[in-house]
């Protein structure tokens, strides 16, 4: 049997790979009518022999863990695009975002029963990204749902 390659798809996830801490504004939607400010720590290292990062991520509101999940990001050779596996503490079902990577912009969608929510993670600057999300019920009108900063911790 020969073993798969690395592709340069799959290196660009490296840029992900780090210990990242930052600052997100929560914006009011249904399931959080109020909005917030969180500060956030995220971790993702290379794992899968480099096939994968795997993240771990943590929010912290008012001084207290208000969400955790858990991400492998991949490189879908088949399809030709990025995929996110997403698992966290709000108890839904795992969500899979699918997208592009091009010039340091990772930008993933998810569509499900209820609507789209899309996502991009602005590594273009050094040692540090943005993160934005957005939700949309129809996929024409999208409203913000979060956005984050973070700095490189290593």
């Amino acid at each position: 049997m020969q073993l798969p390659a690395l592709t340069e798809p799959h290196r660009r996830l490296e840029r992900l790979v780090g210990s990242w801490r930052g600052e997100e504004v929560i914006h009011p939607t249904p399931q959080d009518p109020q909005g917030a400010k969180a500060l956030s720590t995220v971790r993702n290292v290379l794992g899968l022999e480099g096939f994968a990062v795997i993240q771990d991520y943590a929010q912290e509101r008012a001084g207290r863990t208000t969400l955790r999940a858990h991400g492998l990001f991949r490189w879908d050779p088949e399809r030709q695009e990025y995929v996110l596996h997403w698992f966290d503490s709000l108890g839904q079902d795992p969500t899979e975002y699918r997208g592009t990577f091009d010039d340091g912009l990772l930008s993933l969608q998810c569509v499900r029963a209820e609507g789209r929510t899309r996502a991009a993670w602005d590594f273009r600057e050094p040692r540090r990204y943005t993160f934005r999300m957005e939700a949309s019920p129809d996929g024409k009108r999208w409203f913000p749902v979060m956005e984050g900063r973070y700095e490189r911790q290593w």
